[in-house]
């Protein structure tokens, strides 16, 4: 069946009867210029162009048969559009639809019981989306590790088998990580036993990560670099005014990324002069928020963020308008390391150069404590190392003719 789609798009074959509504769909819900929809719309006749010459209909438009398309537009000298994360939006429209199946769980990751540990994690014990995730993407490796070594099931799961896996990850990850690796699993390990899928407290057992906490000092920025990261942002553009609202909010209330990108527009309370904080574990604090920082939002929310129907705070330019990532947090502040010449490392160190020179002020640690929304006070000890005045008060002399 031949269909006429827009801008002179032809699509023929099993996805034509959908492709007015996949552009429908792009417009109304994700905000995609009309542009980039017609660039979608190309991509779909090809896929459907490709399904009809191997006698195929949307109902077996799998992920794997999706990166057998990609292999193919590939090698026919397509230069756009030809990664598996173009076919996305196509992909995730059919199965809304319900013409495409779902994407499949491992046979070795039980879909059931994965889905029960991340109901667990996210109602339970109240971890954020993206700590969900992370979780539930390493239960799926132990999983898969234990299903190697002949294990089906938690039940049985030996000590060994906790070892080797940790091993395993280490060889993986950053030296200094494997902490990532043993308190998700140790989390794993408790449902378990909880929904009495193990009979011993397998918990026990996983190695303990060496900890270097407190071994080096908090990585600071001076005021004069803070500056010029600001002072990089090109306020006369939307994304320029976008940028320099969310440096400005890490730089002033040293916010995580995370908790930055989870910000919404009804946490700001504009009569109160207060700000509504999604800290982790699903707490939720409130902070004054500065004058600047308040002008600063106002100029982007005016006259910067663009028309969407998320309700997250900051918010992406490109098609699909949805919430920025932390990922995405953490590049900004590169990006504008690199405009301004300063080496940052990343959204936290913003995070210590607010304790950093609240300590300097004079400012007590209680207070620092509740501003960066610390629940023990040990981690916040951390940065009394960097008051060289107040710690030489406390070192002993050094004995005369040692």
């Amino acid at each position: 069946m031949m269909t006429d789609a827009y801008e002179g798009v032809r699509i023929c074959g099993p996805v034509a009867p959908h492709a007015d509504g996949f552009y429908s769909w792009l417009i109304g819900r994700h905000f995609y210029s009309p542009l980039t929809a017609v660039g979608q719309l190309r991509l779909t006749a090809h896929v459907s162009r490709w399904l009809l010459s191997r006698k195929l209909d949307c109902s077996a438009l799998t992920d794997e048969l999706a990166l057998e398309f990609v292999a193919a537009r590939r090698a026919a000298g397509y230069y756009n559009l030809r990664s598996p994360r173009a076919m996305l939006p196509l992909l995730t429209y059919l199965r809304e639809i319900g013409v495409a199946p779902e994407p499949v769980s491992a046979a070795t990751a039980p879909a059931d019981l994965l889905q029960s540990y991340r109901c667990y994690l996210s109602v339970e014990r109240g971890l954020v989306a993206g700590t969900v995730d992370n979780y539930v993407q390493l239960a799926r490796r132990f999983i898969d590790f234990c299903a190697h070594q002949g294990v089906s099931d938690l039940a049985g799961v030996t000590a060994d088998h906790l070892s080797g896996f940790v091993l395993s990850e280490c060889t993986r990850r950053p030296s200094g990580s494997a902490r990532h690796a043993v308190t998700p699993l140790r989390a794993l390990l408790r449902f378990g036993q909880l929904h009495g899928l193990t009979t011993a407290d397998l918990a026990l057992a996983v190695p303990r990560a060496v900890s270097k906490r407190g071994v080096s000092l908090p990585r600071s920025l001076a005021p004069r670099d803070i500056t010029r990261l600001l002072a990089s942002c090109d306020r006369r553009i939307r994304r320029g005014r976008r940028d320099y609202a969310m440096l400005l909010t890490l730089a002033r209330l040293g916010l995580r990324a995370g908790e930055l990108t989870a910000l919404r527009l009804d946490d700001v309370d504009w009569r109160a002069g207060e700000i509504d904080i999604p800290g982790k574990g699903g707490r939720r604090e409130r902070l004054p928020l500065p004058d600047d920082v308040g002008q600063a939002l106002v100029a982007y929310l005016r006259r910067g963020r663009p028309m969407t129907s998320d309700r997250r705070l900051f918010v992406r330019f490109d098609a699909p308008r949805t919430g920025l990532s932390s990922g995405a947090v953490t590049a900004l502040v590169h990006r504008a390391g690199d405009r301004a010449g300063v080496a940052v490392t990343g959204a936290h160190q913003l995070r210590h150069t607010v304790a950093v020179e609240l300590l300097r002020a004079g400012a007590p640690m209680s207070e620092i404590s509740e501003l960066l929304r610390h629940r023990r006070p040990a981690t916040t000890a951390i940065y009394a190392k960097v008051d060289r005045a107040a710690l030489g008060s406390l070192a002993r002399p050094w004995p005369v003719g040692a």
